[in-house]
């Protein structure tokens, strides 16, 4: 009786050329995968765990630059309106606050720790020149709402081809 042959069906992937990122990649994959690779360098540092506190907390920005002013909005969550401090100069904003937890809980012990306290100070350059004296300032719902009058010089101008 003959013997009957199978063959096994395999799949072709479709070629690519490999970047030398991807190499790279799969490089660090393997050597990092192995455990305890940098023990001949480990010291007994103490741990941060996660150092995310680590990280100044500075207030996301947008600016606008309209034909007569520059609008900048800023988010300052958890920020009091007295406690912002607002600077203009003629090309840039600077803005300082502090957030305060006066709450304490005795009941039990802190778990996890991940809202931010404490000062910061962000200074933001502006596309012209501003008049700060007629700055205005609204804060509503954790959103400062700077709006700054350009001055004269630095308002955009019509100009028609002859």
């Amino acid at each position: 009786m003959a013997e009957e042959k199978t063959t096994e069906l395999q799949e072709a992937t479709p070629m690519r050329v490999v970047s030398p990122f991807d190499e790279m990649d799969r490089l660090f994959d393997r050597l990092l995968a192995r455990r305890g690779w940098m023990r001949p360098w480990r010291t007994d540092w103490p741990s941060l765990g996660d150092a995310g506190w680590v990280e100044p907390r500075l207030p996301r920005i947008d600016i606008v630059d309209r034909e007569d002013d520059i609008v900048m909005r800023a988010e300052v969550p958890g920020i009091e309106k007295k406690e912002l401090d607002i600077s203009v100069g003629e090309d840039s904003v600077t803005l300082r606050g502090e957030t305060r937890h006066e709450e304490k809980e005795d009941a039990g012990d802190l778990y996890r720790c991940e809202i931010s306290r404490g000062a910061f100070s962000r200074t933001v350059g502006l596309p012209a020149a501003v008049d700060g004296a007629k700055a205005k300032a609204v804060f509503h719902d954790g959103v400062l709402t700077l709006t700054l009058p350009k001055v004269e010089r630095a308002r955009r101008h019509t100009v028609k081809v002859d």
